[in-house]
């Protein structure tokens, strides 16, 4: 990989804000929006600024900071569901996507040797 978006996961991260961002532009749950909307732009921004640092070290401790996002990201969804903001169908689009992009982090970590 010669730029962070040769990543994957940053590929299918993008994918995921971009989709969300879609979906809860006209909410108006502005705190839960604006979290939402944090917690997916987070995912792709880690992987971004961990690889720009150019050290495996770093790297690896920004790929567990954007797991850590999308696991926020997934527990949002439960919310969302429940309060009737997305459908059961739209929250497993999202859960899967969160889960692929996840078990792609969890490889790409122990992938980087320190």
């Amino acid at each position: 990989m010669e730029k962070f978006e040769d990543v994957i996961a940053w590929k299918k991260s993008q994918e995921l804000a971009i989709s969300l961002y879609k979906k809860f532009k006209d909410n108006k749950d502005y705190s839960f929006k604006d979290q939402m909307q944090r917690a997916s732009i987070s995912v792709s921004n880690n992987i971004a600024e961990g690889f720009d640092r150019r050290g495996n070290k770093e790297f690896k401790q920004f790929l567990y900071i954007s797991k850590g996002s999308c696991s926020e990201v997934r527990s949002m969804l439960y919310i969302a569901l429940e309060l009737n903001y997305i459908s059961q169908k739209e929250f497993d689009y999202f859960y899967n996507l969160t889960v692929e992009i996840s078990k792609i982090l969890s490889g790409l970590i122990k992938s980087l040797k320190l």
